[in-house]
């Protein structure tokens, strides 16, 4: 039998999840339900677009209600505060500029079933993340950029993600 892929993600990210899982059991599915109920009173189905497109985000919410399921069963949550406060890990907010005179950009590393990158929450399976895990304060950690290049960052902060 194939072993499962588990999902590495914070307390936080699995809470998420399941809210997402039980909006969408609870308040998405009979919304979508009544929808095609309606739609089927219209008559003939084949040229009902307002069937067509309600059984469409059926299959759309049914493909995620089964996604999250999966994401939940298999979670492994990661507690942060069983490593070094200062080195680098799934569930730990990390400051660092760039070296020598950069900016200083702060990340939180999550899994990558929780990551956004536009909010600050980076996947530990993104080059950025993989790059910097198992680092601690003051180290400088070469970063893969696209087309072979790279950035060298020094590692200013770590701390427990909020």
């Amino acid at each position: 039998m194939a072993e499962e892929k588990t999902y590495p993600m914070t307390a936080e990210g699995l809470a998420k999840l399941q809210a997402e899982l039980d909006d969408l059991i609870t308040n998405k599915r009979p919304t979508i339900t009544a929808r095609i109920q309606e739609a089927r009173a219209f008559g003939d189905l084949s040229e009902n677009s307002e069937y067509q497109s309600a059984k469409d985000e059926q299959a759309f919410v049914e493909g995620r209600v089964k996604q999250l399921q999966q994401m939940i069963q298999f979670a492994q949550v990661i507690d942060a505060s069983t490593v070094s406060k200062n080195v680098v890990t799934l569930g730990k907010t990390i400051s660092f500029k760039e070296v020598p005179d950069g900016d200083t950009e702060t990340y939180t590393i999550v899994g990558s079933a929780e990551s956004d990158p536009l909010t600050g929450l980076i996947s530990n399976d993104s080059p950025m993340g993989k790059a910097l895990l198992n680092h601690k304060t003051g180290d400088q950690v070469e970063i893969p950029l696209p087309g072979n290049n790279s950035i060298t960052v020094a590692i200013t902060h770590v701390a427990k993600a909020k």
